[in-house]
C-alpha cells in the first residue's frame, strides 16, 4: 500500500510522508483525492477498423527487433511499428526488449552496461532459427540484418518509406538511467521533427512516471499508459490524463471482461497487446479498440479483409 501512496503522491506533485514527516499523512492522496485540470481530448481521425501495429516487427516468423523483422512488417502492410527501447552505456537508444541479452544474443551482458560498439558485435537473429546452419537448403542470411538495431536507424527507415507509417515506442523501466531514457527519446524524435503535434510517433510505458516525464518534455506527443493487470486500472484511473491512450493486454481483457467495459464506458481510446489470433481480434473489434499490436501483422490484416 505504501508504494501506491508514493506513486499517487509523486504523480500529483504532493510530497510523501518521508519528505515532510509522518504527521503529514493527511496530505497524501488517500485523504484528498487528486484533482487535475481536465485536458481537452485531441480530435483523432476516425477509424473503421483498428490500426495494425507490428509488435517488435513481424516477430512471429522473424527475429524480433531486427531490421529484417521491420522490413518484413512493412512489406506485409503493417500500418505502424512497435519497438522497445533501452539506453546503452554510451547513450544510444537501441531496440531491445530484455534488460539482459541471454535470450536474444546468447550472452549474459546487460544492455545498460555495454557500449553500442560492443552490442554491434553480437548476433540478435540466430536464436530464432538455431538449426539454420545445419540446413543446406536454408537461404543465406545477411549478417547485417541480424545486428542490434538503433532507434535512429528505425526512424530513418520510417522517414524514408514510401507511405505513412506510425511508431509505437515503449520505454522500459526500471532502468539505471531513469528519466534520461525519455529525455534522450524526445531529443531523438526532435531530430526528425517528430516531437510535437502531428508526430507519427507515440510513446508507451508501464511506468506512470515515464509517461508524466514525456508529457512534460513534449506535451503534444501522444502517450499510451500500458496496463499490465486489470486491478491496476482503479489505481491508475485518477492519475492518468484524460487524453492518454490506455493499453491493456489481451489476456487481461479476456480474463477480466469488466476492464474493457469500464474503459469503453469512460470513452477511453484503447490500444491492445499482443493480439495474434482470430478470437483475440474479434474481442478487440467488439470493444471498438483503435489499435491492435501483433506479432502477426499480415494475419491480422488478412482477418480484417485488408
Amino acid at each position: 500500500m505504501r508504494a501506491v501512496v508514493q506513486t499517487c503522491a509523486a504523480a500529483s506533485g504532493v510530497r510523501t510522508p518521508r519528505e515532510v514527516g509522518a504527521r503529514s499523512d493527511r496530505h497524501t492522496c488517500h485523504a484528498h483525492p487528486m484533482r487535475r485540470p481536465p485536458r481537452i481530448r485531441r480530435a483523432r481521425e476516425p477509424r473503421h477498423r483498428p490500426q495494425v501495429v507490428a509488435h517488435r516487427g513481424s516477430s512471429h516468423d522473424t527475429p524480433e527487433h531486427t531490421l529484417a523483422a521491420y522490413v518484413k512488417a512493412l512489406d506485409e502492410g503493417a500500418e505502424a511499428l512497435e519497438c522497445d527501447v533501452r539506453l546503452t552505456a554510451d547513450g544510444h537508444l537501441v531496440c531491445v526488449h530484455d534488460r539482459n541479452l541471454r535470450r536474444t544474443a546468447a550472452t549474459a551482458g546487460l544492455v545498460s552496461t555495454m557500449n553500442l560498439a560492443e552490442l554491434d558485435e553480437l548476433d540478435f537473429a540466430s536464436w530464432k532459427s538455431p538449426w539454420a546452419e545445419l540446413d543446406d537448403e536454408a537461404p543465406e542470411r545477411d549478417p547485417e540484418i541480424g545486428k542490434v538495431l538503433t532507434l535512429r536507424k528505425l526512424l530513418e527507415m520510417v522517414a524514408d518509406y514510401d507511405r505513412h507509417v506510425e511508431l509505437a515506442i515503449e520505454t522500459k523501466h526500471p532502468t539505471r538511467y531513469g528519466g534520461l531514457v525519455e529525455r534522450r527519446l524526445v531529443e531523438t524524435l526532435g531530430d526528425f521533427g517528430w516531437d510535437g503535434a502531428g508526430s507519427p510517433a507515440r510513446i508507451m510505458s508501464f511506468s506512470l512516471n515515464a509517461m508524466n516525464r514525456v508529457r512534460k518534455l513534449a506535451p503534444e506527443l501522444d502517450v499510451v499508459m500500458l496496463v499490465e493487470k486489470a486491478h491496476h486500472w482503479p489505481v491508475l484511473r485518477p492519475v492518468v490524463g484524460d487524453d492518454w491512450i490506455i493499453g491493456p493486454g489481451i489476456k487481461e481483457l479476456r480474463e477480466h471482461p469488466g476492464l474493457g467495459k469500464h474503459l469503453v464506458k469512460a470513452g477511453r481510446e484503447i490500444h491492445v497487446w499482443t493480439v495474434n489470433t482470430a478470437d483475440e481480434l474479434q474481442l478487440c473489434l467488439d470493444l471498438g479498440v483503435t489499435a491492435v499490436i501483433s506479432d502477426r501483422p499480415s494475419y491480422m490484416l488478412e482477418l480484417l479483409g485488408t
